[in-house]
Order: structure tokens, then C-alpha cells, then sequence
């Protein structure tokens, strides 16, 4: 797989597209007044402890109180094999379950007024706060650093047993006092002095934590997370990366000093654009970026996916369009739904699009089919960095699957509610308003003054209707009521917007 990373930087805001064989896998904008606080380490002040819920609602200085659950006092990401790392039998086991009959209800283990680290775990998205955890968490280039565990851990997407194996050796003989670590999917390949060196940052890095943590009153930040541009370098930036393009100068130097310091093998891959024409314009990302807020997505066959938000989910159609195939219907229907396996997974990624998802794919007779498309779409979920979890597609072509929701949507980024229809996505049609117009001229006519013209203010799309298909119907009506209807365009108006008036 061919990945480009092109990052476009100015003073306002931060845009970053991730390519991948020609196609954008993934955006990222961070704008400089909304740079969010996932990874941020706050010392906050417990509000309210709710027993009902086994949750607390944390001051960090933030407009709005962040949620903390019971359950966020210890975690451990799913796709992550832990070691177990009890004296010096080290071995691997599957991940410790925790004993919910030794788990203190969170009233007994924190109180109203009390001051606790925690660290955001979700940026806040709507009317909702920033969701935070008391496990925290550092992430480096090779590992992720969890002081409050003694476990070590390997990313489960390192797939070659002889390659695990290496890393568990180094990983036991790296072991700390100061907490446990999870070997990133970027360890893959490096030596163990890399990994120690990683491990050396990161452990000075919690200390100092602690220490500005003991001055620090709360509410008060305490450690902030790396900026957008750093991130995606520390996360996405690896061998497989053929080049990295800066259109900024400053930010150029920026990374390259990073760079250097975390994994300079990967230096000469950074490159300057200087260019006039804008980076993303060069590219044609800009277009891709317009493209990726459409409802419709077409795949390349002919058939094509249709995007659907709600409050409560996001729906996904899967159709075959133009497709007709050469054999029969279900061939058809199978090639169409295996094609959208992997746009539907792009589009997860490249829309942000979290919580629950429901994709209905075209229904296939055979249950062999359906198990292919099955394995296609979890495979294709592979290259997707978001947790998520999938179901079997059931007889009706559904699927039902969750994806890790950790910032707001491209779609909340980029665009707000329609001032039109009111975020409803659909406005009133031209027949509609002119018959709503109709109504409205005779509910009046009782207090009309005799010998006063009814003056219409419309939108040119209304008022062009009214005279071409309604004509006959308006002097109708001015005969009956026996008042003449004067109709004026108004491009200020909206399409539904209308005003009567009398002259």
C-alpha cells in the first residue's frame, strides 16, 4: 500500500490528508481557537459523585463538568495482549479480568471536593463534556506508558509470531518499577535500544507530571498533549510512508527536529513544498475533501453507498446502480457488496463516523455469500486504528457494528445546520409553499379593507410558480375575496419565507 501524508499549516487552522494508493484514507483538521483536549492531564475537583450511575462529574476548567465512569479507573484497549508480569515468571496471558466483588462502589473511592488526576479520554462532542479517566495514559513513538499497571502489553495488529517473540523478550527485559507499557504496532522491527530510549522519555515525562501535579491548585491543566501536526507524525509517520509534504516552513523545521529525535531513518522522507499553487489544490484533495461530505459515494463498478446520520446511529445503503453484471443477479449483488466492503471501512475512517453503525448490504440468497462479505468487511476493519466491534450479517443483509468515538465527526467539523430547513436536510417545495400562500390570502380576507391590493413578498422560485402553473388559480382567487393580488420578487427572502401585506 502506497501512504502519503500532505500537511497544509497556517496561522488558523491545521489540515492533514493521509493518502493511501491514491485515495484519502483519512483527514484531520485542528483549528488553533478548537484544539481539542483528548490526552490532555488535568488535576480536577470532584462536583458530584452520582452512586446511581457509579459516576462522578469532574471540574477541569472546562465550560462543562467531564464525566468520569466507575469503570474508567482501569482499562486496557482491546486489541492489546497483555503479559503478565507477577515476580520474574514472565509469560503471555490473555488480559486480567477484573474482580467485580473487590471493585469498591466510586462513592467509596472518591468524595465531593476531592482534587484527582485525571486524563481526557474524549474530547467533549455536543452537549456533552469531555469523558475522562484516572488510568493514564503516555503515548510515545514505539509504546504507550500506563503508570498506574505493571502489565506489558503487544499491539494484537503485530501479526508475525517470530516478530512477537522478539518484542516480548525485550519488552521483559525493559520491565520498570515506574508502571507497565504497551508495544505500539510501530515497534515492529525496532531494537530494543530505540524501545528503551522511548521508554527512558517517557517514564521522565511521568515524573515531572507528578511533580507539577503535587504544586498545581485544581482546576489546572497539567500536561498537554502533542498539537495535531506532532501527532500525526508520532502515530501514522512509518517505513511504509513514501514521503511527508510541509507546506509550511516553520512547521517544516518543527517536525524535522522530531524527526530526528524519535526516528531519523525517517528523515530524508520529509519534504518542503514551495510551490504557488496551494498543496492541497496540486493534489486535488480539496476536491476529494468536498466529495467526502456527500450523501452518495460511488464505487467504481457502478453500483454506489448512501451515508445517513441520525441522533442515534449512522446508516449505511448499499445499491448496485449502474452495475448490471455479466452473469446472473446474485453474482451481481455479491461483487457489488464486496466492492463496498472496502469503501464503507474508507469512509468510517475518512468521516470519523463513531458510535453505532448499521450497513445494509444488497440481500444474498446463499449464506456462503454472506459469510464472504462478512470476512471481506473485517478484513478491510484491519487498517482502521478506531476499536470497534462487529456483528454477523443477518438474513436481512444487515450488519451492526460500533466504532470507538474519540472526536466530532468531519461532518460536525466542517459544516452546521442548514438555517433553511432547520438541519432537516429537506425544505418545503415550491407546490407546497404556494399552496400554504393560497391558505394563508384567504384566512386574511375577513379583515381585509375593501378596495386594498394584497401585496406578496416572495422567493423568484415561489413567485415563478404562482405565475406560470397558478395563474388561473390567483384571479380565482381574487374574485372571490375581491381584492387583486400584487406578487414581488424578493431575493433577500428565503425559498419558505413569504410576506403579505396590503397597498
Amino acid at each position: 500500500m502506497k501512504q502519503e501524508i500532505f500537511i497544509n499549516s497556517s496561522p488558523q487552522e491545521s489540515r492533514i490528508a493521509i493518502m493511501e494508493d491514491g485515495l484519502l484514507a483519512e483527514f484531520l483538521i485542528e483549528r488553533k481557537e478548537e484544539r481539542g483536549i483528548a490526552g490532555n492531564i488535568y488535576k480536577g475537583k470532584v462536583e458530584r459523585v452520582l452512586p446511581g450511575m457509579q459516576a462522578a462529574f469532574v471540574d477541569i476548567g472546562m465550560d462543562k463538568a467531564a464525566f468520569l465512569h466507575a469503570s474508567d479507573f482501569f482499562s486496557v484497549p482491546d486489541d492489546v495482549q497483555l503479559i503478565s508480569t507477577s515476580g520474574d515468571d514472565v509469560e503471555f496471558d490473555d488480559a486480567p479480568k477484573p474482580v467485580p466483588s473487590r471493585r469498591l462502589p466510586l462513592e467509596k473511592q472518591v468524595s465531593r471536593g476531592e482534587e484527582i488526576l485525571v486524563q481526557v479520554a474524549k474530547d467533549p462532542l455536543g452537549t456533552k463534556g469531555a469523558r475522562i479517566t484516572s488510568h493514564v495514559s503516555l503515548p510515545g513513538r514505539y509504546m504507550v506508558f500506563m503508570p498506574s499497571t505493571k502489565h506489558i502489553g503487544i499491539s494484537r495488529r503485530i501479526e508475525s509470531d517470530d516478530e512477537r517473540k522478539r518484542l516480548k523478550e525485550i519488552a521483559q527485559s525493559l520491565g520498570t518499577a515506574e508502571g507497565g507499557f504497551i508495544l505500539r504496532t510501530a515497534s515492529e522491527g525496532r531494537s530494543k535500544r530505540e524501545i528503551q530510549r522511548d521508554l527512558s522519555f517517557l517514564t521522565k515525562l511521568w515524573k515531572t507530571i507528578l511533580h507539577k501535579s503535587e504544586k498545581a491548585p485544581a482546576p489546572s491543566l497539567i500536561h498537554q498533549d502533542l498539537d495535531l501536526i506532532t501527532r500525526t507524525i508520532r502515530d501514522f509517520f512509518s517505513t511504509d510512508t513514501e514521503q511527508v509534504v510541509i507546506d509550511s516552513a516553520k512547521d517544516h523545521r518543527r517536525i524535522v527536529d522530531f524527526v530526528r529525535h524519535f526516528m531519523p531513518r525517517l528523515k530524508a522522507k520529509l519534504v518542503l513544498y514551495s510551490e504557488t499553487e496551494p498543496l492541497f489544490d496540486r493534489h486535488g484533495i480539496e476536491e476529494k475533501i468536498e466529495k467526502a461530505l456527500d450523501r452518495r459515494v460511488w464505487l467504481r463498478s457502478g453500483g454506489y453507498i448512501i451515508i445517513e446520520r441520525t441522533e442515534a446511529l449512522t446508516a449505511i445503503d448499499v445499491n448496485t446502480g449502474r452495475f448490471v453484471g455479466k452473469r446472473d443477479q446474485e453474482e451481481t449483488i455479491v461483487r457489488t457488496n464486496m466492492e463496498a466492503t472496502s469503501e464503507v471501512v474508507r469512509q468510517l475512517r475518512l468521516r470519523n463516523v463513531g458510535g453505532i453503525i448499521i450497513i445494509d448490504f444488497i440481500d444474498m440468497e446463499k449464506e456462503g455469500n454472506r459469510k464472504k462479505v462478512y470476512e471481506a468487511l473485517k478484513n478491510a476493519l484491519k487498517k482502521d486504528k478506531a476499536r470497534t466491534n462487529i456483528l454477523k450479517i443477518s438474513e436481512l443483509g444487515l450488519v451492526e457494528m460500533t466504532r470507538q468515538r474519540t472526536r466530532e465527526s468531519l461532518e460536525n467539523q466542517l459544516l452546521s445546520p442548514c438555517p433553511h430547513c432547520d438541519g432537516r436536510g429537506r425544505i418545503k417545495s415550491s407546490v407546497t409553499i404556494a399552496y400554504d400562500i393560497l391558505r394563508a390570502i384567504k384566512k386574511q380576507q375577513m379583515s381585509l379593507e375593501n378596495g386594498k391590493n394584497i401585496v406578496l413578498r416572495l422567493h423568484p422560485a415561489v413567485a415563478n410558480f404562482l405565475y406560470d402553473e397558478k395563474g388561473n388559480s390567483l384571479e380565482a382567487l381574487e374574485r372571490e375575496i375581491n381584492h387583486k393580488i400584487i406578487i414581488k420578487v424578493s431575493e433577500e427572502l428565503r425559498h419558505q419565507q413569504y410576506e403579505i401585506s396590503t397597498s
